[in-house]
């Protein structure tokens, strides 16, 4: 494919574009067949731009922007009264063709509201859901939904768990494990909505696992786990402030004495690897997945090597085509649950059993 052209909201988040402008500048330098748009306040980009000489120009493009959205402000505000906003303009970029992918540190129900006005949803689904990787003791799990949508129906659940076991698959997974993030294994734990989405999920053509714990997550049993945005941003959130406090910890411990600080130098090639693979700036930048183009957004307080993360994985999900195979994928097994709910007798084109 065409080298991706990432557009960035370079407004958004805690930091703005003191942070986020060169963090973009060196992903640009670092990934030979990136290309960016920079979308914001101009002369301030171009000022930061400037400390930046050795900066590939033909890769760069700047876009202004009058507007910036708060990261307070309601997603009502956002949709109805800036429409120069720089998160708009950057999904305006991507709508339009003239990027691949869209990421943002800025306030996240602005856009996701903004997403969804501006790209649509692909057929078929009702609401885009946040994903991300998390790591566990086997290979890394797919998380959804992180916050975007806090108060989730059964059926949106059960989109969430389609969307995610596809993704995966597009991520290598051949036949990704799914189960439901709940407060027990047994059938009779959880809220009414958890219930009746894994009453959806028995019948439908995943290998849905059930039931799954926080603990048995971080075990690596399954390959993507659904929660709601309420659940899913405090298991994310908790997760990170866990590792930053091991790591310090385990840090503070070689410190405390001589022969602490000797063993420390011997497991000091280890414990550097241990705290590259549980830092959260690699886990940052959650895809919105269901829209009908990629839109990335990272942690609002992201620093620079986080937001870097964030721009990889925009790019990641550009070369893998994510919109087009989730679509591809998607719509006739959205379609087939909803007929085996009423009970319909569903068959595939070639007129075999769908499942």
């Amino acid at each position: 494919m065409s080298a991706p052209i990432i557009a960035i909201d370079a407004m958004g988040g805690d930091f703005g574009p003191r942070c986020i402008v060169p963090a973009s500048l060196e992903c640009l330098a670092e990934i030979p067949s990136l290309h960016l748009t920079l979308v914001g306040q101009s002369s301030l980009i171009e000022e930061i731009v400037a400390l930046h000489p050795g900066t590939d120009r033909a890769r760069l493009q700047i876009v202004h922007a009058d507007e910036a959205i708060g990261m307070h402000e309601r997603p009502a505000q956002a949709l109805r009264g800036k429409p120069g906003s720089s998160m708009r303009i950057a999904l305006e970029l991507v709508r339009d063709g003239k990027a691949q992918a869209c990421v943002s540190a800025g306030n996240t129900g602005a856009l996701m509201a903004l997403a969804r006005q501006v790209l649509k949803t692909l057929p078929g689904v009702d609401r885009p859901a946040m994903v991300t990787a998390i790591p566990t003791r086997a290979n890394p799990c797919l998380l959804l939904d992180l916050g975007a949508n806090v108060d989730c129906t059964a059926e949106q659940l059960y989109q969430f768990a389609v969307m995610g076991s596809v993704a995966a698959q597009v991520l290598g997974v051949e036949r990704p494990k799914v189960a439901l993030l709940n407060v027990g294994t047994e059938d009779i734990k959880g809220n009414q909505q958890v219930r009746q989405a894994a009453a959806l999920l028995q019948q439908a053509d995943l290998d849905y696992r059930g039931f799954i714990e926080g603990d048995g997550l971080y075990r690596g049993e399954v390959d993507v786990a659904v929660c709601d945005g309420f659940v899913g941003n405090i298991l994310l959130k908790s997760s990170e402030g866990l590792a930053q406090m091991v790591s310090e910890r385990v840090e503070l411990l070689f410190k405390r004495s001589l022969l602490a600080r000797l063993v420390g130098g011997l497991a000091l090639p280890l414990l550097r690897k241990l705290r590259a693979d549980l830092r959260p700036a690699q886990y940052n930048g959650a895809s919105f997945l269901g829209l009908q183009g990629i839109v990335v957004k990272s942690h609002g307080g992201a620093g620079k090597e986080s937001f870097k993360w964030a721009i990889r994985r925009a790019t990641q999900d550009v070369r893998y085509n994510l919109p087009e195979q989730l679509h591809e994928r998607l719509e006739h097994r959205l379609v087939c649950a909803r007929a085996t709910e009423r009970g319909d007798d569903v068959t595939a084109s070639d007129g075999s059993p769908s499942n």
